[in-house]
């Protein structure tokens, strides 16, 4: 019986001062130049940010010039943000604004509906089914989550309607990709703008310009209270919602399902190569269509959290976009959750900083500006700026059964 024993891989430091190195260096540069004007650090003087600004717009000048232009214009964003951010963050008392464990808290609420579209989102691209409508789904959920909690008395009735209303226009979605081969972008734009008229329209007919009733203790989704000596802690993660909670077993069970299973397996490689998986007696079709539906499910799941769990109430449009960072969380994420999750908490985080930042007196002029921050860091993550994401093979490809 013979070992093979691998060789020590020897550390080289040539590779320390490759241009993606240095590109990666810059944003964290620039991220540090942003962090040295927040608590508990407080730094008062700005001529350390703009050092560390000023090294990070270098350092993406470089590596831009090498070839690596994602990376390098990253460096270049982080590095000007970091200094803008620490110039505005020394004109004000951040103390009051920047508490850790409340913007702990309030990333994960913002974060959540994210986690839930995302993931369904995961599924469906994994089957090779682009899913834009996401949004749509999501506004479906918000809308029937909160009309079902209202008219029979219960939240998790409410999640029932919310999940039932993002699964039909998901099955919508999957018939015009899937059996009518449609163009899937134009098709789940379309189910975007089908589901804003739907939920506007039956918005004004049921509710008018009253608007949506106050839900009781037994229509909304409960918070799940834990008691701790640690203040931080107690502060940060005692009293989450419960959906919030849920997403975090979402993660785990979708991780398992996709990767640890046979469902898993026929997924991907339906996403990957229909063909192949149709040779061996796998539907491609069922697949795919359960996968949609799926993905609906999940998003209606998420915009119910949004009205049922967080606001308690239903406006037209109250989405604004986030089944769009979803879409682009999981493409940040690389179509895998724990990815999608991390990128949703990212886009969470600033979310919650944007809010915090746009309540403080000194800065209301700037409060419209700072709610851009996640469609910048959307942009930032769909253009590719940290790494290249490569997208299942066969996904938006329409597959014809021979």
């Amino acid at each position: 019986m013979s070992v093979r024993v691998e060789p020590l891989r020897r550390f080289d430091p040539a590779k320390l001062t490759q241009p993606r190195s240095i590109g990666i260096l810059g944003i964290l540069l620039g991220a540090l130049a942003f962090w040295l004007a927040l608590p508990p650090v407080l730094a008062r003087n700005v001529v350390a940010s703009l050092v560390l600004g000023i090294l990070a717009v270098a350092c993406g000048i470089w590596a831009a010039s090498r070839a690596e232009r994602r990376v390098g214009w990253g460096a270049i964003v982080a590095g000007v943000l970091g200094i803008v951010l620490a110039l505005i963050a020394t004109q004000s008392n951040l103390k009051s604004v920047v508490v850790w464990s409340a913007l702990i808290a309030a990333m994960l609420r913002f974060a959540t509906p994210l986690t839930f579209a995302a993931i369904g989102g995961m599924f469906s691209e994994r089957s090779g089914v682009v899913n834009i409508g996401l949004e749509g789904m999501m506004l479906m959920g918000t809308f029937f989550g909160i009309w079902g909690a209202d008219k029979f008395g219960h939240w998790y009735l409410g999640l029932v309607a919310a999940m039932v209303a993002g699964g039909a226009l998901a099955l919508v979605h999957a018939f015009f990709a899937i059996h009518l081969r449609a163009d899937q972008i134009v098709g789940g734009t379309a189910v975007n703008f089908l589901a804003l008229g739907i939920t506007g329209y039956m918005f004004v007919d049921i509710y008018g310009s009253n608007g949506t009733p106050n839900l009781s203790k037994a229509q909304s989704i409960p918070d799940v209270t834990i008691s701790s000596s640690n203040e931080f802690f107690a502060s940060a993660f005692g009293q989450l919602n419960l959906m919030v909670w849920l997403s975090f077993l979402l993660l785990i069970v979708s991780y398992v399902v996709m990767f640890r299973t046979p469902i898993g397996l026929r997924i991907r490689s339906v996403g990957e190569h229909p063909r192949a998986a149709d040779t061996v007696g796998i539907s491609v079709y069922g697949t795919r269509y359960a996968a949609v539906t799926l993905s609906g499910v999940l998003a209606g799941l998420g915009g119910a959290y949004l009205s049922v769990g967080f606001v308690h109430s239903f406006n037209q449009n109250m989405t604004a976009g986030r089944g769009f960072i979803a879409l682009a969380a999981l493409i940040f994420g690389k179509w895998r959750p724990f990815g999608a999750f991390g990128a949703a908490l990212l886009f969470g985080f600033s979310s919650a900083l944007a809010q915090r930042l746009g309540g403080v007196s000194d800065w209301s002029s700037y409060a419209v500006l700072f709610q851009t921050l996640p469609y910048i860091l959307t942009l930032v993550a769909v253009a590719g700026v940290i790494g290249r994401s490569i997208p299942p093979a066969a996904v938006g490809r329409p597959y014809k059964k021979q």
